[in-house]
């Protein structure tokens, strides 16, 4: 069955994406049970991003200290004031979506290996939230870490994969102009001797075609496949989704 718009009518209306990106993860867990070796566990994890009002409130409690400093025959304890700060505005610290699939190690201390990222559309709105997200995965790549990009959201006209590419100064000859919004990526950062070289395994997707296999590293020389379009009809099967 091919890969279904999500985001735009008529599915839309009677589906939710969010009903998706959340049984996706549990079904690739029990997908990649059944592949991985005996010494690789993998998990589920969501974390919807929210933003929340956080009320503080200011208790004043009575000193206990004299106008000398002194309290109980204490000692005095000067105060510090300190100056204005350079930088006083009204914002919120961002936080975002986080659909994805954790593969560990568990002979190496429950190393993570890989990750299996489902990029929502709470990802790609917004700069600050693209440019969270892809410092992610910039991290885990440098961890040593194998991410899998999949991105079905084809409401928001970004590539991920594609910014991050640009953060470091590269481009997969491989993307259309303008990329494709949907698409799945598998990408490692790995030696070579004494250097070490990034690479991907990059496919576009299209609504009304099937999603594809893509490799997923669990060391330099061990990979496994990741079925995509196995994995999603399943989801579609227990959500009912036709």
């Amino acid at each position: 069955m091919p890969l279904r718009d999500h985001f735009h009518p008529p599915l839309s209306r009677s589906s939710s994406y969010q009903e998706v990106h959340g049984q996706w993860p549990a079904v690739l867990v029990q997908d990649l049970g059944r592949l991985l070796p005996a010494n690789y566990v993998a998990g589920p994890h969501v974390h919807v991003g929210t933003q929340i009002e956080v009320d503080v409130g200011t208790f004043e409690r009575e000193s206990t200290l004299s106008d000398s400093g002194v309290a109980n025959g204490g000692l005095t304890t000067q105060v510090y004031a300190p100056p204005r700060p350079s930088l006083e505005i009204q914002t919120a610290l961002g936080d975002f979506d986080e659909y994805e699939v954790r593969v560990y190690d568990v002979q190496r201390e429950r190393r993570l290996v890989a990750a299996i990222e489902l990029i929502s559309p709470g990802n790609k709105d917004r700069p600050e939230t693209r440019a969270q997200f892809i410092a992610k995965c910039a991290s885990l790549l440098r961890s040593g870490v194998c991410v899998v990009l999949v991105d079905i959201v084809t409401s928001k006209d970004f590539n991920l994969y594609s910014e991050l590419l640009s953060l470091i100064g590269e481009h997969d000859p491989t993307l259309s102009a303008p990329p494709s919004a949907t698409y799945a990526v598998s990408c490692r950062w790995h030696p070579r001797g004494a250097e070490f070289w990034l690479e991907a395994w990059n496919q576009t997707l299209r609504p009304h075609q099937s999603l594809p296999i893509l490799p997923l590293w669990l060391s330099e020389t061990l990979a496994i496949s990741l079925d995509l379009e196995s994995s999603y009809e399943q989801t579609c099967r227990d959500l009912r989704i036709a």
